[in-house]
């Protein structure tokens, strides 16, 4: 894999640790603007929001510079965010920081995700889109526990100070390794918004919102849950998200390994074994060894969709793969959002910290219904398609003067 992979990874870990480490310091937020756990619940929603809207906007600014300088100028614009974050006075201010910082968040990995395919073979896409998204993985095994002990020992905002570093680090990681490209030619919105016409472009990044939003129901509150109901010390939540991000490293790297052969398989089971484990954590969260093991499955099993689902977004936009690319990473952002939302309300409503796990378990259900009527489509498109090459291919018939060639028509299924 190309050094410029690395780049990519740091840059990914530095979002991925602002990302997530507010699961892990939601509490003391609360605690410090004086707001409900539900409440200080839009810090994930608001980012989540600020990425589906960034990820089109920061694309389509982003086609008049080389991809590179982009790459930096979204760093340089995450770095801003965790620093208004780190220093908000208000809870409103803080909102605010999170969302300039979730500005940078769906661009990069859409842009990331195409520079990184682009440098290598085809055969190897989904590997090296992995190897990105391996930065945002090992964030949560180092980044996220770090800068949960950092906050609930010294302080929330100095995690946001450290976050601001790792984006600096992000910044020249990217300035230093990733190599020069021209500015991309003969671009054109209205090109790549016609992408967004394939049934299956958007089968996916349905898929994805309900997949990997049933990942976020779960551990949007997985410390209320965690210290609620298992009975954890507050303490050990580090150690809990050191288990999820260890879990999502593999998912993730298992994800893109199988995604450059079996894509559509790949997707079933990690969708239908997420939806199974998201609704025994309902019944799991109550012990602390089976709750553990859990948060592993949890992590692996919906980090093992991300791959795939990029991959396949990619393919099925090719022409126009920027774009679509982006937009999709915005899609895991607008699951988070509404799984985190629907959390809340669940929550609120008296059913407990467990309840959001019967909603991820859902929203990972349904997004298993739309793979298996994607592959189903696909198949028929595929069937149809040798149908009407096996027809074109048949020698005509030899026939006498005056006489006519018979014609006839071929049945194809338009899905």
């Amino acid at each position: 894999m190309p050094l410029a992979l690395l780049a990519l990874a740091i840059g990914a870990f530095g979002i991925g640790t602002t990302e997530f480490v507010i699961m892990g310091l939601l509490p003391d937020v609360a605690a410090d603007f004086q707001v409900s756990i539900p409440t200080a619940g839009f810090l994930v929603t608001g980012y989540a929001l600020g990425v589906v809207l960034g990820a089109p906007l920061m694309t389509i600014l982003g086609t008049r510079v080389t991809r590179k300088r982009m790459l930096m100028l979204l760093m340089g614009l995450f770095i801003v965010g965790n620093v208004v974050s780190a220093l908000a006075p208000v809870f409103g201010v803080m909102l605010a920081g999170r969302v300039i910082a979730s500005l940078a968040h769906g661009a990069f990995f859409g842009i990331g995700s195409v520079v990184a395919a682009d440098l290598v073979a085809p055969e190897k896409k989904a590997g090296a889109i992995a190897m990105m998204f391996t930065g945002l993985t090992v964030a949560n095994v180092v980044g996220v526990p770090l800068g949960t002990f950092i906050g609930q020992s010294v302080g929330w905002r100095v995690t946001f100070f450290v976050v601001a570093g790792l984006g600096v680090l992000g910044l020249l990681g990217v300035a230093k390794l990733v190599p020069e490209q021209p500015k991309p030619q003969g671009v054109r919105i209205r090109h790549e918004l016609a992408a967004f016409r394939n049934v299956q472009v958007l089968l996916a990044m349905a898929m994805t919102v309900l997949g990997f939003g049933g990942v976020f129901a779960a551990i949007t509150y997985i410390t209320p849950m965690m210290t609620e109901t298992a009975g954890f010390a507050t303490s050990s939540v580090t150690w809990l998200l050191v288990l999820f991000g260890l879990g999502m490293v593999g998912g993730n790297l298992l994800g893109g390994k199988f995604a450059d052969r079996h894509l559509m398989p790949m997707l079933y089971v990690s969708l239908g074994a997420l939806a199974v484990v998201l609704a025994l954590f309902t019944l799991t969260a109550h012990n602390k060894v089976a709750a553990a093991v859990t948060i592993i499955l949890i992590g692996a099993l919906g980090f093992a969709t991300v791959p795939p689902l990029q991959k396949r977004v990619l393919d099925q936009a090719a022409g126009a793969p920027t774009l679509a690319s982006a937009v999709n990473i915005g899609a895991f952002n607008l699951g988070n959002a509404l799984s985190a939302w629907l959390g809340g309300i669940v929550i609120a409503a008296g059913f407990g910290y467990t309840a959001p796990n019967w909603v991820g378990a859902v929203l990972a259900a349904s997004a298993l219904v739309l793979a298996v009527l994607s592959g189903a489509l696909e198949r028929r498109t595929v069937t149809a398609g040798r149908l009407v090459a096996t027809h074109a291919a048949e020698p005509a018939a030899a026939v006498g003067p005056g006489e006519s060639v018979p014609t006839a028509s071929v049945p194809i299924s338009r899905g």
